[in-house]
């Protein structure tokens, strides 16, 4: 009896185990992104701020669509809708988008395209691809116009706009007023007592930096009619180097970014006496973590860039997103499987149920969460949901507002 209940636990846990390891290799389909900087003018440790921006790692939800402009210097003294205008004109001047869809189309030095990187992050048959597209047939091919919906039409660039600002600023401005004020109170142990908390107040504000950062998203417009004409008229492949086309796509205004919305946060570098880190580092944890909570805002707010991630396990109900992705408890998500339309060949996602973040379950996965003084180390390696069951790794999950 004692063995055969140890042979039931046994199998139990390496099934557990397999599910679990087959969690981690999930391919499914991602938004894929890219990142750029606005050259600001000089600020408080901006080396430091923008070697951190550097270094930041890349967002794990997203394809890293990296291309080789990685900033640009514009003037945006202005208001929002004013900057936003003048980015936008950058990128569609520069021709941005060409270059991320040259990215996808894996473009050759020579100018011939393949389907290669799309085959690789969609799973599909990259030669088959390439063959209906010479054969003129890429109007009504399944596989070609699932790629272009689930890949291509998913791609987006955050332009970032960084500031690192002294406290000490505006805490001298309060201080100025807060003791103008105290100056006017006509008795004397009152007005001393006034002039001291302003004292207090500005040796504690004046500690530090504030790091601001502003998020401007930008979306690749992809559609049928974009696809007809690429491949139709532009696609070059390595059989038949066709010059004409070749500087047709380099030339072509066929493609644009076009502006999503925008999202800015805010947070404080304090220094301490009981501080481990250099000052160095604090700044550095500080923008990373900035940079976290500004694309968390926007995968919130807007729904074109929400991203999906697969359960890591069904039983408990876990998946590897957490604080980083701004969690803080009770958050809502749609558990979606996803299927290929017998009729279309599709793909398409269907929904199978709502779950929410269990409040005291939540993983920190910030950056270098737990090795500071002010960070709580936790074991914990996935963030926990409630309501629902018959859900498997694997099944993706979306943030509902």
């Amino acid at each position: 009896m004692k063995k055969n209940l140890l042979t039931v636990i046994t199998l139990f846990t390496l099934v557990i185990t397999n599910a679990q390891e087959k969690a981690k290799d999930i391919t499914y389909r991602r938004s894929s992104l890219h990142t750029m900087l606005i050259e600001s003018d000089d600020f408080p440790r901006k080396d430091v701020v923008l070697k951190s921006y550097k270094d930041a790692p890349f967002p794990e939800k997203y394809n890293k669509h990296t291309i080789d402009a990685k900033s640009f210097k514009i003037d945006l003294s202005k208001n929002d809708e004013e900057a936003t205008t003048l980015i936008t004109k950058h990128l569609n001047d520069n021709k941005i988008a060409n270059q991320l869809v040259a990215k996808w189309f894996n473009k050759q030095p020579n100018g011939a395209f393949n389907m290669d990187l799309i085959g690789e992050r969609g799973s599909y048959n990259a030669s088959e691809m390439q063959a209906n597209i010479a054969k003129g047939s890429v109007r009504g091919v399944a596989s070609l116009a699932d790629a272009g919906e689930e890949l291509i039409n998913n791609t987006f660039i955050i332009v970032n706009k960084l500031n690192f600002v002294s406290n000490e600023i505006a805490a001298a401005l309060l201080k100025q007023q807060a003791v103008a004020k105290a100056n006017k109170i006509r008795m004397s142990f009152a007005r001393k007592a006034a002039l001291k908390v302003a004292e207090k107040a500005y040796n504690k504000a004046k500690e530090g930096y504030s790091v601001w950062t502003t998020a401007y998203l930008y979306k690749l417009v992809w559609n049928e009619e974009i696809a007809a004409t690429f491949y139709n008229d532009l696609w070059v492949d390595k059989s038949n180097i066709d010059g004409a086309r070749v500087n047709a796509f380099k030339n072509s205004s066929l493609f644009k970014m076009e502006f999503v919305g925008q999202q800015k946060t805010t947070s404080l570098v304090l220094f301490s006496l009981k501080e481990k880190r250099t000052e160095e580092q604090i700044i550095k944890l500080a923008t990373v973590r900035n940079l976290d909570a500004v694309y968390a805002k926007l995968q919130k707010e807007y729904d074109v860039f929400k991203t999906k991630t697969p359960l890591f396990s069904g039983e408990p109900i876990t998946a590897k997103i957490g604080m980083k992705e701004g969690l803080v408890g009770g958050e809502s998500f749609e558990v979606l499987e996803q299927v290929l339309d017998e009729k279309t060949g599709l793909t398409k996602y269907v929904r199978k149920g709502k779950i929410k973040v269990s409040k005291n379950k939540i993983w920190d996965n910030r950056f270098n969460a737990g090795e500071g003084v002010d960070d709580k180390k936790s074991n914990a390696t996935a963030t926990t949901f409630k309501g629902g069951k018959n859900y498997y790794s694997g099944m993706l999950i979306r943030q509902l507002k």
